[in-house]
């Protein structure tokens, strides 16, 4: 039922006045909708403004944060590490745990305090340095010539690790002391004199890889338990433990010193590496994806030390910028892990050992320019490794191999061949001495072998002229 009309509307005045107060309504709608309008902006300008001076407040603390943690690290490198290991029972059960190495992030991983720009400076200098002498440097004239390495057998055989667990896995030369260390299946570390023959010290618990830091009278090693160690030389002979670092979550594969022997880097097959400060045993940075399958097998910094190679277990070699922890350049072409890997002195040339042989790469131009497959196709290199001078290069695998290095397009000439005499067929490690004057061995036995020429032949005058 339609209902009538009001009285209002019978009239032409009661339609004005409904029509008036429809207007006032309307208009106090508007005016009401205009003043909320205007309250909400005046509360999201508001809002904006704390929320800007909230992350100017945010920036400056972190600033503020990262500046003290900087000031923080060089006063603990200031600070003598005879000092450090008075302390040594808190360091072993605190280090690796560190406060602002507990910091998580949003992701849940640690926060780092990263290499920061005087570190990035302090490397760059160093490189600047190192660079420059290596342009002017010769080769020395005490270096050992290719007729000496040509009359190499063994002139010592040292017992160093169990019998139960026979076996060295690494080794490295003290570079201004007559010093040996090895690490065994064993899990110990041993410290040998090589001039008196004598064992200095036995450093249990570790063996995957050894490490000197010459400046300091530091060793470095890694180990299958995940974790690194900085032993700190003491005046009686022995070593102490200063640091227990605990950030990997796999085995330590590789470790290796950086040219300022102030930081070193350790690699892992969590598929990471960590840069470290040697003096607080802080983990600077640790790069790479803990998640992924392809485990770091091998590292080494280059001589200048801007560049650091890795080795993965997925046969890859991979070229870091170490200033800005990017990678810049992979090589492939290995077959299985890579096992080794040896950067020349002269700055040029990376040799990289898997189970197909070895393979010498040009840094200059990012390819590989060369190949040895001294060996049978089951049977790995586990070892190469270029002298300090970059005149020679050893290979190990069932034996040992010594190559004279030529360039890219001159060959590298072998000059001798030594059988290995632990009668296990796998040579694992080896070193060459100062000058090439000797070249110390390690088998899948437990004896640490030295391959040289005579007393009588060292003495022997030797002209230049001779050298190739």
């Amino acid at each position: 039922v339609v209902k009538p009309r009001s009285l209002q509307a019978a009239s032409i005045p009661g339609l004005l006045g409904m029509f008036q107060n429809e207007w006032d309504a309307l208009m106090l709608s508007n005016f009401s909708l205009e003043q909320q309008l205007h309250t909400a902006r005046q509360e999201l300008s508001h809002a904006l403004y704390q929320h800007d001076a909230a992350c100017r407040v945010i920036a400056r603390l972190k600033k503020e944060r990262d500046e003290a943690r900087m000031f923080l690290a060089q006063a603990e490198r200031q600070i003598p590490l005879s000092a450090t290991a008075t302390t040594n029972d808190n360091s072993i059960v605190s280090n690796g745990k560190r406060g602002p190495e507990d910091e998580l992030g949003p992701d849940g991983k640690k926060i780092r305090p990263g290499i920061t720009s005087a570190i990035i400076t302090e490397l760059t200098e160093c490189n600047a340095m190192l660079s420059g002498h290596r342009k002017k440097r010769q080769v020395p004239h005490t270096l050992a010539p290719i007729e000496a390495l040509e009359r190499y057998t063994q002139v010592s055989s040292h017992p160093l690790h169990r019998t139960n667990k026979p076996g060295i896995l690494s080794l490295d030369i003290h570079p201004s002391k007559d010093l040996i260390a090895t690490g065994g299946i064993d899990t110990n570390a041993v410290l040998f004199d090589r001039s008196s023959g004598q064992i200095l010290c036995t450093l249990t618990g570790h063996s995957k890889s050894v490490k000197f830091v010459p400046s300091d009278d530091l060793l470095v090693t890694g180990s299958s338990d995940k974790t690194i160690r900085v032993w700190q030389g003491t005046e009686d002979g022995n070593y102490s433990c200063a640091h227990v670092l605990k950030d990997h979550t796999a085995d330590v594969q590789a470790v290796t010193v950086h040219a300022t022997n102030k930081y070193f880097v350790t690699a892992s097959l969590d598929n990471t590496w960590c840069f470290y400060d040697i003096a607080s045993g802080t983990c600077l940075t640790q790069v790479g994806e803990p998640s992924g399958q392809e485990g770091y097998t091998s590292a080494a910094f280059h001589p200048d030390g801007l560049i650091l190679g890795t080795g993965t277990s997925e046969a890859l070699v991979r070229i870091w910028d170490v200033k800005s922890q990017s990678n810049v350049a992979k090589f492939d072409g290995h077959m299985g892990s890579v096992t080794a890997m040896s950067f020349s002195e002269n700055g040029y040339f990376l040799a990289t050992a898997a189970l197909d042989g070895v393979k010498l790469w040009d840094l200059r131009k990012l390819k590989n320019f060369r190949s040895f497959a001294p060996y049978e196709s089951n049977t790995p290199t586990n070892a190469v490794e270029f002298d300090y001078s970059g005149s020679y290069l050893a290979i190990a695998g069932s034996d040992i191999r010594l190559y004279q290095v030529g360039t890219v397009k001159v060959e590298w000439n072998l000059i001798k061949t030594l059988p290995d005499l632990s009668g296990t067929g796998k040579v694992t490690c080896l070193k060459f001495g100062a000058d090439a004057n000797y070249t110390a061995v390690g088998s899948m036995d437990r004896n640490l072998r030295i391959f040289s020429f005579t007393e009588a032949e060292k003495n022997e005058p030797t002209s230049l002229d001779d050298r190739s």
